[in-house]
């Protein structure tokens, strides 16, 4: 590896030699110290609030060429796997089978690795496609996994570490940011809810209980059975811990401890980050898994921005022997009786090899890639569990420098008016400004703003290309003109460069269903117990990524990657395997998984709104007479405080759930059970909740 050099990646365009020279950066050498697989660069620190604004010119590039075009790859060899995809955890997947001994061929569509986690570069700046924020990229500890997926490749990048995680700015005023340090978090977030103190304490020491489990265990497959058994006799206290949260959510746990509302609308909008659901419905697992990864190795940002981690990715696979072809699209998936044996391009190519490995989504890998299959009874399942969560309306802005203070923090979160608003199309906003941490992503004198905003995929169909173009403008000005009222004034005005991007463009670039960035739970889960494994219906098809357990984020695909890459090596000799423990262990998961459908199914829950109850429709704008046999119906009333109110129907007896301190909103939790049954009140019974 070295730093402020250009790299040449040379590829065929339409018969004639082509290059593009990648240096987004433009800068000098950085002297950094070596820990482990990464290096954290010298930085100028300035106090505030005890953190550190970093401010440091550097540039990680690599030295080899990756790469195009299928480059020395033979169609006609077969690999012991192939990659569709070339995400954050395909190529975990991809380089962790390489490292055990695996010929492996990766195919990408685009022309650059990495996925929503890759980049892209215009008029100086070179932008991260989608997050900013990287969990699991530390020196310590077993979940720093994008570390530990570089070493395993003798890869390593330099580093800038981010002194807060994200700056909260919500309805009633209340701003919350999250320190690197958790006793400074833990501070601040006591000194806005002291009330709270002991509640606060507990839940995100629950949160702790969680990460210190995984953190001490050696993560691999929890479909192999060796592996499994082996971490239960050593640690059998840490397993046991993890099963006991796996079927639970984080909104429950917060909950036992927590009353104040507006309290628990933060713990809301904390999960919505991590899983783009609120607590109710974000699996505990993952809510510890992230919500003490920031403070334990902490967000460290990759120099040179995130497309970084995966070009060192695929350069290691190379390295390893393995091979990755760009350009490549993957229209089919070949079955031999019944077995996934190889894919089909779309120029007519196939490859084939003993295993397939789908870092698609599970829509696109079944519903795309194996046209006119039968779709297996566990894929059938999953979506009857699992909808794509929405997709993004993106907005890459360069603006002048001084329209920032100078202490701004690198990301933000922003909730202005009301808590009712943090799911909807647009409600909130995520803004990443990585040339806080690293200035020379953008020209001298400029920083690079990323927003980010909910959008269904539904809201742009039927649009014609001019009205297409008028409405991302539209929504695009309504978005920054709200971040420069909240945190930024004078921000439309200092604006040099925007381009804005809607979920067909995610669609388009990303390959991604409907452009969701992954499963969302219909209703309430039981945790992690719903969300599938790598393996699936089919014989030699794996699948990877955020449709994958445990979901969305960049540390859970890794951890995807991981576990894929350790029972396909297990299947294929290069790992022990034992076909007896291997058949009762996936008989006993999909046991598992059918007693959680099970309890989904039985009672069903609708989430709807107050004015929804009265009009007789539900969020989904179906008619509640058609959902007359329902056994629960949940039923947010949200005022200023936010209240809750849940209401449960079961047989011929009706219970009114309500928070806490709020009985007083039992009357109008009890029109919403009213106006679904038709004015039909049955004997009332009052429980807390």
């Amino acid at each position: 590896m070295s730093l402020g050099c250009y790299q040449t990646i040379d590829f065929p365009t339409k018969g004639k030699s082509g290059s593009f020279s990648w240096n987004p950066l433009k800068i000098s050498r950085l002297k950094g110290n070596k820990i482990g697989g990464l290096k954290f660069g010298n930085f100028q620190v300035s106090q505030r609030r005890k953190a550190i604004s970093t401010r440091l010119k550097s540039m990680l590039s690599v030295d080899s060429g990756v790469e195009i075009e299928g480059k020395g790859v033979n169609t006609g060899s077969e690999y012991d796997a192939i990659v569709i995809g070339s995400g954050i955890g395909g190529l975990v997947a991809a380089t962790q089978l390489a490292v055990k001994g695996a010929k492996v061929l990766v195919l990408e569509k685009y022309v650059i690795p990495g996925g929503s986690s890759g980049y892209y570069q215009r008029g100086g700046y070179t932008f991260d496609v989608g997050s900013s924020v990287m969990f699991g990229f530390s020196d310590k500890g077993n979940l720093n996994l994008i570390t530990q997926a570089l070493a395993a490749v003798g890869r390593e990048m330099v580093v800038i570490p981010d002194p807060t995680t994200v700056h909260f700015h919500l309805p009633n005023n209340l701003s919350v940011l999250v320190h690197r340090e958790y006793s400074e978090f833990i501070d601040e977030l006591t000194s806005k809810f002291p009330h709270e103190k002991e509640g606060i304490l507990k839940f995100y020491g629950e949160c702790w209980k969680i990460f210190n489990a995984l953190n001490s265990l050696q993560l691999k497959s929890l479909e192999e059975p060796i592996y499994l058994f082996g971490q239960f006799f050593q640690k059998p206290l840490e397993c046991l811990t993890l099963a006991y949260y796996m079927p639970q959510n984080a909104g429950d746990i917060a909950r036992k401890y927590v009353k104040d509302p507006n309290l628990l609308s933060f713990i809301d909008a904390e999960c919505f980050i991590v899983s783009t659901v609120n607590a109710l419905r974000t699996p505990m697992i993952n809510a510890g898994m992230v919500l003490c990864d920031r403070h334990f190795g902490g967000i460290n940002y990759p120099v040179g921005g995130v497309g970084g981690i995966a070009t060192s990715l695929a350069e290691g696979l190379i390295d390893q022997g393995s091979e990755i072809l760009y350009k490549a699209n993957v229209t089919n998936i070949i079955l031999d009786q019944g077995k996934a044996v190889g894919v089909k391009l779309s120029d007519g190519r196939e490859f084939f090899a003993q295993t397939i490995i789908s870092n698609a989504t599970r829509w696109d890998t079944f519903g795309k890639l194996l046209k006119g299959e039968n779709l297996p009874k566990e894929e059938e399942n999953f979506q009857k569990v699992y909808v794509k969560a929405p997709s993004f309306l993106s907005i890459h802005m360069g603006v002048k420098a001084n329209v920032l203070p100078p202490d701004t923090d690198c990301h933000h979160f922003v909730l202005e008016d009301e808590w009712t608003r943090l799911e909807e199309p647009y409600g909130s906003i995520f803004l990443s400004i990585p040339t806080v941490l690293d200035s020379s992503l953008a020209p001298k004198g400029h920083h690079i703003l990323h927003i980010f905003t909910t959008s269904p995929l539904e809201d742009w169909k039927g649009l014609s290309p001019k009205d297409y173009e008028v409405k991302k403008e539209l929504i695009a000005e309504e978005i920054i003109g709200r971040l420069e009222k909240k945190l930024f004034p004078g921000l439309k005005s200092s604006i040099v460069f925007k381009e804005v991007g809607t979920p067909k463009t995610h669609r388009r670039f990303l390959a991604r269903d409907m452009g969701t960035y992954g499963p969302m739970p219909r209703q309430i889960p039981k945790g992690l117990l719903g969300m599938p494994f790598n393996t699936t219906g089919i014989s030699g098809l794996y699948c990877v990524g955020d449709s994958c357990f445990p979901g969305q984020g960049v540390i859970a695909v890794a951890f995807s990657g991981v576990m894929c890459a350790h029972r396909v090596a297990a299947d294929i000799g290069l790992e022990k395997k034992s076909p007896i423990l291997d058949a009762a262990l996936l008989q006993l998961l999909g046991w598992m998984l059918d007693c959680h459908r099970s309890l989904l199914r039985s009672p069903k829950i609708i989430q709807v709104r107050p004015e929804e109850c009265l009009t007789g429709k539900d969020s989904t704008n179906e008619s509640r007479n058609n959902k007359v046999n329902c056994d629960i119906i949940s039923c947010q009333v949200t005022m200023k405080p936010a209240i809750e109110a849940y209401l449960v129907l079961k047989s011929d007896k009706l219970y009114e759930r309500v928070c806490s301190q709020h009985s007083c909103f039992a009357d109008q939790a009890a029109k919403c059970i009213q106006s679904s049954r038709g004015n039909e009140k049955k004997n009332g019974e009052m429980e807390q909740r």
